[in-house]
This record gives structure tokens, sequence and C-alpha cells, in this order.
């Protein structure tokens, strides 16, 4: 069974379809990315998901509990961290830790949580005295204390620096490396490349496209570029039909194609045959980013 299970989700306000018709499923132990512009319907999905907010119509099994009627049960196997939360200013990192800890029968020790996410040099210190970055890095920590079995992840690095940024990530790996489940959303094309096992990709309250960041940047939706330079004295004109037009940046010719296999079977055959060394060869496929903005654009959407 899977930890998230979702049959044509809706949710209506009025004449706006925020959530429509949305499927999909989340393994055990899989990183699922969802990303969309705002105003996609990915806030909305995932509070349904929480158990925040009731759906129109649709089938949602959260850890096999529908969260609608889950309750206590349910929130005690589950984290969540949200994009903004409010603290009490006057506790230290450790004492917040502490205090949320002992709202869960599983629970993590809470020094480890306060390595975990990078505060040791701040477990003592006011939470009014933490940085935007240091208080993104308290959220996570109050996400994972309870030791979920799921965890949700909105938006968890931003106000990160690189290095900030970089030790979340290595927490995410190491949580899929014990077998938790994690739902995240995020704006960060590389952040979801890098995390995630499958990405859904939510636009207008609908699902356009589910899969690996590969199989989703690999799609044909927009063409791989090839792209080479040629001896000295050699003629362009000479070469064979690539699959597209070439487009001439500085010493270097490009071509994009649907078929980049194809276009380098044909420029290497023609250059073996000639006897000629390619001084650059390349192939740049689309990227999860490039696929996304296609996808994200009213043209994308409808084609």
């Amino acid at each position: 069974m899977d930890a998230i299970e979702v049959g044509d989700l809706h949710k209506v306000y009025g004449a706006v379809h925020a959530v429509d018709g949305v499927s999909f499923g989340v393994r055990t132990g899989e990183v699922f990315a969802l990303l969309g512009p705002n105003g996609a319907g990915k806030t909305t999905a995932v509070e349904i998901l929480e158990g925040h907010r009731r759906r129109t119509s649709g089938r949602v099994s959260v850890l096999g509990c529908d969260p609608e009627h889950g309750g206590r049960e349910l929130r005690e196997r589950i984290g969540i961290v949200l994009q903004e939360a409010g603290f009490d200013e006057d506790f230290t990192v450790r004492e917040l830790l502490r205090l949320y800890r002992g709202f869960y029968p599983r629970r993590l020790a809470v020094d480890d949580v306060v390595e975990l996410v990078g505060l040791v040099d701040k477990r003592d210190a006011r939470v009014r005295t933490l940085s935007g970055g240091q208080r993104r890095r308290l959220d996570l920590g109050l996400g994972l204390v309870g030791d979920p079995e799921l965890l949700f992840l909105d938006e968890p690095t931003t106000g990160f620096d690189p290095s900030a940024r970089r030790r979340a990530w290595d927490m995410v790996e190491m949580l899929r490396g014990l077998g938790k489940t994690v739902l995240l959303t995020t704006h960060y094309m590389d952040e979801a490349q890098h995390l995630a096992d499958r990405v859904g990709v939510m636009v207008a309250g609908r699902l356009v496209a589910v899969g690996s960041p590969a199989e989703i940047g690999g799609t044909a939706r927009q063409a791989s570029v090839v792209t080479f330079r040629l001896p000295a004295g050699v003629d362009p004109a000479s070469l064979p039909d690539l699959g597209g037009p070439l487009v001439t940046e500085g010493l270097e010719r490009q071509v994009r194609t649907t078929e980049p296999t194809l276009a380098l079977h044909r420029l290497t055959g023609w250059a073996v045959e000639r006897g000629l060394e390619l001084p650059v060869l390349t192939v740049a496929h689309p990227s999860l980013e490039d696929v996304y903005l296609d996808l994200v654009t009213p043209a994308g959407v409808g084609s």
C-alpha cells in the first residue's frame, strides 16, 4: 500500500476549482516533490492530505487513514514543516524541541535533533535571537522530533544559505535512508532534481505530469541540443542532415533535435568517414527546469 493515495481529488470554492481531479500516489519510503507556480493548488492539496482542509470530493488515504477522520492517531505518525511558523520568542531552541517532543508517543532525542538540523551552537539561544535561516532549521527540527513515518515539507530551504541548504538536502536523504516517506513542495528545480524520487507538476488545479525527474526532464516536449566544433578549414556545407537547422554560436555550431542519438550517429559517422576529430562535441538534454517552465506556460499546458 502506498503511504499516500489520492484519487480524483476535487476542492471547489464557488466557481473556482482549486484542485481539479488530481490523482497520484506516494510510495512508502520515497521522496515525492509537488511542483507548480503560485496558485496551482499545491498548498490546498497538501493541506487536504494533512487533514487541515476538507475536500469537496475524491478519495484520499494517508498511512491507511482518511485524513479528514484520522484524528490523533494519524497526527502522531506524521510531521509537518510549514512555510512559516510562529514560535514563542522566549523559548530556547532546546526548550521548544522538548515541548514539542512531549506531544508524541514516538520521539527522537532533543540533542540528536539539534545536531541533525545544525543548531548545536544555538541550542540554548532564545528563539528571538535566531536568524531567518536558523528559524527555518528549527522548523525542520520540530517536524522531526516526533519521529514521523511521513514528513510534509513546505518549501523547506527557503531563506537558507548554500551550505545550510546542502545540509538540509543531506538530512532529507538521510530520512529516505531510514525508510521515511517525504512529500515536499519547492520552487527550486535543482532541489527537486536532487532530492526527489518522483515529482508531480500541478498547474491550475490539475496534475499535468508525474514521474521521476529524469523521466519528466527526458520527455520530448523540448529538444535536446547537440553542440560541436568543426576542425579548421572544414566546410560546414558538407555536413549531413542532423534533424534541425544549424545555429552558429561563436566557433561552435548547435542543432536542436528531438532525436539526439540519430543526430550524433550521423555527425560522428560523417566525421569518421573523413578522418576528422571534432574538437568539441556535447549533448545537453532538457533539464527538469526546462520542462517545468514549458509545462506551466499556457502553451505548455495545452500541448
